[in-house]
């Protein structure tokens, strides 16, 4: 399987059902990492375009919003999504440094490692917090909430596939 289909799969994680995910176990066989076909910012930034696309359209097709709320919503939306892409730059490049450096962690790269992947997820979820108030007056308290719960089951069904595709560090190869 070549480093690009690993990261197809990992970013567009399925459909974007809102229906619950099966988890897969990853192995280290099934995922096995080809450092001689290292992810490119290029293969990372087409895949993401994608999936913002893509969730974008859920969003739209799950939240029913009058054209006066939507008029309101979707700037304010895309302001989120902007600052949700900052975010996530950063969540990318350390998936394509998993990828690419995945056999050659140590004890101390491993530990920095999951310190910045942690510290993403508590800028994502503060992201959202700073967002319930904005939504808010953008959208009724049912559709704010609704929104958020969208936005969350996609963003769960991303990171279920992320962490069901990418091997577990105890699996590496010994160095």
């Amino acid at each position: 399987m070549s480093i690009k289909t690993i990261a197809a799969a990992l970013l567009l994680a399925g459909s974007f059902a809102l229906a619950p995910a099966h988890a897969q176990t990853a192995t280290p066989e099934a995922t096995s990492v080809d450092p001689a076909k290292p992810l490119t910012a290029a293969d990372l930034e087409g895949l993401r375009a994608e999936l913002r696309s893509s969730k974008k359209q859920t969003i739209a097709s799950n939240l029913r919003l009058t054209d006066a709320e939507a008029t309101k919503f979707w700037p304010v939306y895309d302001k989120y999504a902007a600052d949700l892409t900052a975010i996530k730059d950063g969540q990318y490049a350390i998936i394509a440094e998993y990828v690419n450096n995945f056999g050659k962690y140590d004890d101390k790269a491993a530990a920095d490692f999951i310190t910045r992947w942690l510290d993403l997820d508590v800028k994502t979820t503060s992201l959202r917090a700073r967002y319930v108030p904005i939504v808010g007056r953008v959208l009724p308290g049912i559709k704010a909430a609704s929104f958020f719960q969208i936005d969350r089951r996609v963003q769960m069904v991303v990171d279920l596939g992320l962490a069901s595709r990418l091997p577990i560090l105890q699996g590496q190869s010994a160095k």
